[in-house]
């Protein structure tokens, strides 16, 4: 949309619209119907007795109701909030105009029966957040992840010159570069799933004051750590104020954010590496890479991602900041700032599909690794000083510094000359002779 202000919803709408049905205010409502549709039906087990008459065979036209819940029917909540000014009450008036249609009405009473919003809204959002992970983030990561086992094995014999410090470093293979980042991917994705999506529901001020004053045999708490844990496949918060504690919800959020972290680590490397001319990007007809320079194939995916991913952290941290801290029971200030769930998985989202495109755009320019290698022997040094150390060879760290640190440029033929000089057997000497830059690279696996 060219009038949007977000860029999630103008500019790349294409690329976040999958979380459009989790995230979107059409998104937020229909969550909250389904919350109090589950709620109604929960309380329609219990013994109470002014519940006892209602047919069990109308549960399935209340779930209809968010079956086939569509814009019409969230636009109307819409015009009920505008006379209400309240949002979740106008989920619970639009849910009594429904119950009289469905010739239900006498029950209507028990929608909403002695919550507050925040047993709507902490359950609603929780419940979005997991089902768009569920469905949209971890079909994502796991594209990414899966792309980046392939290509460790397609480049898992491809020696490539290392680099500590900025400076030529110990040679190391292209495929255990790629690893890395799949490997600590994988770890805090498995630390991500370990996050239980928490929920709050228990009143006003998390007692049930009402619900006991109105039925005080029932045991309350029993009755929400089933609803919540069972039927919503929550997890419920208790003892709570009148709001979830977010303190889950922040860790969550923390852990998305170490994700999206590693790949901006990720898109630096490759990002140094196309610079570096290991690798070359495919070319698409028509693509434009600069506007002044027609050579030019910008890494402008990964440039792309790194920037969203930065975005999507900076939000992911004031959310989890922001969400644990509430004035005594509750203020408000939680409730403007979760209606921005969606930004940052959206961001992210972007990034993702950046990524893969980008990944999909590399073309391996194994010359130019080879030519690194060959153009700095120097660093077979390391590997010659411990073969001397294990040789007992005096102060060999010190023969090699002299030979390498600091020169210009060193040669195959530098290192190998320093070799013949050396007063060590012949078998050693050729042991020596026969390590390169091209195949003293270890293993990973």
């Amino acid at each position: 949309m060219l009038t949007a202000i977000s860029p999630i919803d103008g500019r790349y709408q294409s690329k976040t619209q999958e979380l459009a049905p989790y995230f979107s205010e059409f998104a937020l409502i229909k969550y909250r119907v389904q919350v109090e549709i589950e709620y109604f039906i929960a309380l329609c087990e219990l013994p109470l007795p002014q519940l006892n008459g209602f047919d069990t065979h109308n549960v399935e036209r209340l779930r209809g109701i968010t079956r086939y819940f569509d814009e019409t029917q969230a636009a109307r909540i819409k015009e009920i909030e505008r006379r209400t000014n309240h949002d979740v009450k106008a989920v619970e008036y639009f849910l009594k105009e429904e119950f009289e249609e469905m010739g239900l009405g006498m029950w209507k009473e028990f929608i909403h029966f002695a919550l507050t919003s925040q047993d709507i809204n902490n359950t609603a959002v929780p419940l979005s957040l997991k089902a768009a992970l569920n469905d949209v983030y971890d079909v994502f990561f796991v594209k990414i992840v899966e792309k980046l086992h392939a290509l460790t094995r397609e480049w898992a014999q491809i020696p490539m010159l290392a680099r500590t410090h900025g400076q030529v470093a110990s040679p190391t293979l292209l495929g255990k570069e790629i690893e890395v980042f799949s490997e600590r991917l994988s770890v805090q994705f498995r630390q991500l799933k370990e996050i239980p999506f928490s929920a709050k529901f228990g009143g006003a001020t998390g007692n049930f004051n009402a619900h006991y004053v109105a039925y005080p045999e029932t045991n309350w708490h029993e009755f929400a750590n089933d609803f919540v844990n069972n039927r919503l496949r929550l997890q419920r918060s208790n003892p709570t104020t009148q709001i979830e504690h977010y303190d889950n919800l922040a860790a969550l959020f923390h852990a998305l954010s170490r994700i999206n972290t590693v790949l901006i680590d990720f898109c630096r490397d490759i990002w140094t590496y196309i610079s570096m001319d290991y690798f070359k990007q495919k070319t698409i007809a028509g693509e434009v890479g600069s506007s002044a320079m027609p050579h030019k194939v910008n890494p402008i995916d990964f440039e792309n991602a790194e920037g969203n991913l930065g975005i999507a952290n900076a939000i992911f941290g004031h959310l989890a900041e922001k969400l644990p801290i509430s004035r005594l029971q509750r203020d408000l200030t939680d409730s403007t700032v979760s209606r921005n769930v969606g930004v940052p998985m959206g961001h992210t989202l972007i990034a993702f599909k950046s990524i893969l495109k980008g990944l999909d755009k590399l073309l391996l320019n194994e010359a130019k690794l080879d030519a690194d290698l060959e153009a700095n022997w120097a660093v077979v040094a390391e590997a010659i000083q411990n073969i001397l150390r294990r040789e007992g060879y005096p102060k060999p760290y010190e023969a090699l510094k002299d030979l390498t640190r600091g020169k210009a440029a060193i040669s195959k033929k530098d290192i190998q000359d320093f070799i013949e000089k050396l007063e060590v057997s012949a078998e050693v000497k050729s042991e020596l002779q026969g390590i390169t830059p091209q195949n003293y690279v270890g293993k990973f696996l």
